[in-house]
């Protein structure tokens, strides 16, 4: 299975191009807090960012702990969420060992499903669809 990658993100300028195409495609909405990744300072104003995001973990926890099989394991790392399944425990987010899962204010949950969505909208090419686990930049 295909895995989102972030190989470059030493190219990144942090303007968030990816996490707003995830949140509008994935999600129906335009907000940062409804994103499957997230992009970071690592301290800072246009230089050293840091993408967020699931590394398709095999086994997953977040699925593991998941009380409604709402987050399930993928084929070849990563998970498959059913929102209508979720009930919102918030169970899945203190287990990922790299918090790419995301709880906003209003108890929903937010996770990359590495579909690549975000991946054209990556104004410098940051971003890929790649197989196996990440050899160069990113976060862990």
């Amino acid at each position: 299975m295909k895995q989102l990658k972030a190989p470059r993100m030493d190219q990144c300028i942090g303007c968030h191009s990816c996490s707003l195409a995830c949140a509008r495609f994935i999600h129906g909405r335009l907000s940062w807090s409804a994103a499957g990744i997230r992009i970071q300072s690592s301290g800072g104003l246009s230089t050293g960012f840091t993408a967020i995001r699931c590394l398709a973990c095999d086994p997953a926890p977040c699925a593991t702990v998941c009380p409604t099989s709402a987050f399930r394991q993928r084929p070849g790392g990563g998970v498959v969420v059913r929102k209508k399944l979720c009930i919102q425990c918030g169970k899945c987010v203190p287990v990922c060992p790299v918090d790419a899962v995301y709880q906003n204010h209003l108890g929903e949950v937010f996770v990359c499903i590495h579909c690549g969505r975000c991946v054209p909208y990556c104004p410098q090419n940051c971003l890929e669809m790649g197989d196996g686990p990440e050899v160069d930049g990113g976060t862990p």
